[in-house]
Protein backbone atom coordinates (compact mmCIF):
# COMPACT_ATOMS: atom_id res chain seq x y z
CA UNK A 1 0.00 0.00 0.00
CA UNK A 2 1.45 3.38 -0.97
CA UNK A 3 1.90 6.18 1.59
CA UNK A 4 -0.77 8.10 -0.38
CA UNK A 5 -3.43 5.59 0.72
CA UNK A 6 -1.96 4.72 4.10
CA UNK A 7 -2.89 6.57 7.26
CA UNK A 8 0.39 8.27 8.15
CA UNK A 9 0.83 10.29 11.34
CA UNK A 10 3.71 12.31 12.73
CA UNK A 11 4.29 12.23 16.49
CA UNK A 12 6.64 15.16 17.22
CA UNK A 13 8.42 15.94 20.46
CA UNK A 14 11.74 16.80 22.01
CA UNK A 15 11.98 13.41 23.84
CA UNK A 16 14.84 14.62 26.04
CA UNK A 17 14.82 11.81 27.17
CA UNK A 18 12.00 9.53 25.99
CA UNK A 19 9.81 8.36 28.90
CA UNK A 20 7.08 5.80 29.52
CA UNK A 21 4.62 8.66 28.98
CA UNK A 22 5.96 9.21 25.46
CA UNK A 23 5.91 5.48 24.75
CA UNK A 24 2.29 5.26 25.85
CA UNK A 25 1.29 7.91 23.28
CA UNK A 26 3.53 6.40 20.56
CA UNK A 27 2.18 2.88 21.05
CA UNK A 28 -1.44 4.04 21.02
CA UNK A 29 -0.80 6.09 17.86
CA UNK A 30 0.72 2.97 16.26
CA UNK A 31 -2.63 1.20 16.74
CA UNK A 32 -4.56 4.04 15.10
CA UNK A 33 -2.35 4.66 12.06
CA UNK A 34 -0.68 2.50 9.43
CA UNK A 35 2.60 4.36 9.86
CA UNK A 36 3.79 6.62 12.67
CA UNK A 37 6.83 8.85 12.26
CA UNK A 38 8.25 9.69 15.67
CA UNK A 39 9.84 13.05 14.99
CA UNK A 40 12.65 14.19 17.28
CA UNK A 41 12.66 17.95 17.12
CA UNK A 42 14.63 20.80 18.59
CA UNK A 43 12.74 22.99 21.04
CA UNK A 44 14.17 26.49 20.78
CA UNK A 45 12.88 27.31 24.27
CA UNK A 46 14.76 24.44 25.93
CA UNK A 47 18.44 23.62 26.34
CA UNK A 48 18.69 19.89 25.57
CA UNK A 49 20.73 17.39 27.56
CA UNK A 50 20.87 14.83 24.74
CA UNK A 51 21.65 15.61 21.11
CA UNK A 52 19.02 14.98 18.43
CA UNK A 53 20.95 11.90 17.29
CA UNK A 54 21.18 10.52 20.83
CA UNK A 55 17.45 10.98 21.31
CA UNK A 56 16.79 9.21 18.01
CA UNK A 57 19.01 6.30 19.14
CA UNK A 58 17.14 6.03 22.45
CA UNK A 59 13.76 5.94 20.72
CA UNK A 60 15.01 3.34 18.23
CA UNK A 61 16.19 1.22 21.15
CA UNK A 62 12.81 1.24 22.94
CA UNK A 63 10.52 0.87 19.89
CA UNK A 64 12.06 -2.22 18.29
CA UNK A 65 8.82 -4.16 18.86
CA UNK A 66 6.84 -1.96 16.45
CA UNK A 67 6.86 -2.61 12.71
CA UNK A 68 4.98 0.55 11.73
CA UNK A 69 7.12 3.12 13.55
CA UNK A 70 9.87 5.17 11.91
CA UNK A 71 12.07 7.66 13.76
CA UNK A 72 13.31 10.85 12.12
CA UNK A 73 14.84 14.20 13.08
CA UNK A 74 13.35 17.63 12.39
CA UNK A 75 15.92 20.38 11.95
CA UNK A 76 15.55 23.80 10.36
CA UNK A 77 12.07 23.07 9.01
CA UNK A 78 8.54 23.83 10.10
CA UNK A 79 6.54 20.88 11.38
CA UNK A 80 3.72 21.65 8.92
CA UNK A 81 6.18 21.59 6.00
CA UNK A 82 7.63 18.27 7.18
CA UNK A 83 4.15 16.73 7.53
CA UNK A 84 3.26 17.83 4.00
CA UNK A 85 6.58 16.60 2.60
CA UNK A 86 6.27 13.07 4.02
CA UNK A 87 2.62 12.71 3.00
CA UNK A 88 1.21 12.53 6.52
CA UNK A 89 -2.30 13.72 7.36
CA UNK A 90 -2.21 13.71 11.16
CA UNK A 91 -0.07 15.18 13.93
CA UNK A 92 -0.37 13.22 17.18
CA UNK A 93 0.18 15.04 20.46
CA UNK A 94 -0.16 13.79 24.02
CA UNK A 95 -1.97 15.87 26.63
CA UNK A 96 -1.24 15.55 30.35
CA UNK A 97 -3.29 18.39 31.77
CA UNK A 98 -5.25 21.51 30.95
CA UNK A 99 -1.98 23.47 30.99
CA UNK A 100 -0.74 21.38 28.04
CA UNK A 101 -3.93 21.99 26.10
CA UNK A 102 -3.65 25.78 25.78
CA UNK A 103 -0.16 25.59 24.24
CA UNK A 104 -0.96 22.56 22.05
CA UNK A 105 -4.21 24.13 20.86
CA UNK A 106 -2.33 27.22 19.66
CA UNK A 107 0.22 25.01 17.90
CA UNK A 108 -2.56 22.96 16.28
CA UNK A 109 -4.24 26.09 14.93
CA UNK A 110 -0.92 27.38 13.58
CA UNK A 111 -0.12 24.06 11.89
CA UNK A 112 -3.63 23.89 10.39
CA UNK A 113 -3.16 27.35 8.91
CA UNK A 114 0.22 26.38 7.43
CA UNK A 115 -0.98 22.99 6.15
CA UNK A 116 -4.78 22.55 6.01
CA UNK A 117 -4.32 18.94 4.83
CA UNK A 118 -3.33 17.72 8.30
CA UNK A 119 -5.34 17.35 11.48
CA UNK A 120 -3.92 17.41 14.99
CA UNK A 121 -5.06 14.43 17.06
CA UNK A 122 -4.84 14.77 20.85
CA UNK A 123 -4.40 11.66 22.99
CA UNK A 124 -4.82 12.04 26.72
CA UNK A 125 -2.07 10.45 28.73
CA UNK A 126 -2.67 7.41 30.91
CA UNK A 127 -3.51 8.32 34.51
CA UNK A 128 -0.22 6.91 35.83
CA UNK A 129 1.72 9.27 33.54
CA UNK A 130 -0.16 12.50 34.30
CA UNK A 131 2.76 13.97 36.24
CA UNK A 132 5.53 12.49 34.09
CA UNK A 133 7.71 14.71 31.93
CA UNK A 134 11.25 14.63 30.59
CA UNK A 135 12.15 17.59 32.79
CA UNK A 136 11.09 15.71 35.95
CA UNK A 137 13.15 12.71 34.84
CA UNK A 138 16.17 14.95 34.24
CA UNK A 139 15.84 16.63 37.64
CA UNK A 140 15.56 13.33 39.53
CA UNK A 141 18.41 11.71 37.59
CA UNK A 142 20.71 14.72 38.05
CA UNK A 143 20.40 14.30 41.81
CA UNK A 144 21.00 10.54 41.62
CA UNK A 145 17.37 9.52 42.19
CA UNK A 146 15.73 6.35 40.93
CA UNK A 147 14.13 6.91 37.49
CA UNK A 148 13.52 3.22 36.71
CA UNK A 149 9.75 3.65 36.91
CA UNK A 150 9.85 6.57 34.44
CA UNK A 151 12.04 5.32 31.58
CA UNK A 152 12.52 1.92 29.90
CA UNK A 153 15.36 -0.25 31.26
CA UNK A 154 17.10 -0.31 27.86
CA UNK A 155 18.08 3.36 28.20
CA UNK A 156 18.25 3.76 31.98
CA UNK A 157 22.01 3.46 32.33
CA UNK A 158 22.87 5.89 29.51
CA UNK A 159 20.54 8.50 31.00
CA UNK A 160 22.08 8.11 34.46
CA UNK A 161 25.57 8.13 32.95
CA UNK A 162 24.91 11.47 31.27
CA UNK A 163 22.96 13.20 34.00
CA UNK A 164 24.41 11.90 37.26
CA UNK A 165 27.78 10.25 36.70
CA UNK A 166 29.06 12.87 34.25
CA UNK A 167 27.91 15.63 36.57
CA UNK A 168 30.22 14.26 39.26
CA UNK A 169 33.11 13.56 36.85
CA UNK A 170 32.84 16.27 34.24
CA UNK A 171 35.14 15.52 31.27
CA UNK A 172 37.61 18.19 30.26
CA UNK A 173 39.85 18.82 27.31
CA UNK A 174 39.07 19.48 23.68
CA UNK A 175 36.80 22.02 22.06
CA UNK A 176 33.04 22.02 22.65
CA UNK A 177 32.38 20.39 19.27
CA UNK A 178 35.05 17.73 19.89
CA UNK A 179 33.54 16.99 23.29
CA UNK A 180 30.06 16.72 21.77
CA UNK A 181 31.31 14.35 19.06
CA UNK A 182 33.09 12.23 21.68
CA UNK A 183 29.93 12.24 23.77
CA UNK A 184 27.74 11.04 20.87
CA UNK A 185 30.25 8.30 20.00
CA UNK A 186 30.37 7.10 23.61
CA UNK A 187 26.59 7.20 23.75
CA UNK A 188 26.20 5.15 20.55
CA UNK A 189 28.71 2.62 21.91
CA UNK A 190 26.81 2.38 25.20
CA UNK A 191 23.50 1.79 23.37
CA UNK A 192 25.20 -0.88 21.25
CA UNK A 193 26.67 -2.66 24.28
CA UNK A 194 23.29 -2.89 25.97
CA UNK A 195 21.80 -4.37 22.81
CA UNK A 196 24.37 -7.17 22.74
CA UNK A 197 23.94 -8.06 26.43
Amino acid sequence: MSDQKRRVAVCPGSFDPVTYGHLDIISRAAKLFDKVIVLVSANLEKRPVFTLTERLLMIEKVTTGFDNIVIDILEDELLADYVRRVGAHAIVKGLRAVTDFEYEFQMALGNKKLFPGAETVFLTTAAENMYLSSSIVRQIATLGGDISSFVPPEILSVIMERLYTNKKHSPSGGTASEQELRQVQQFANAIGKEESE
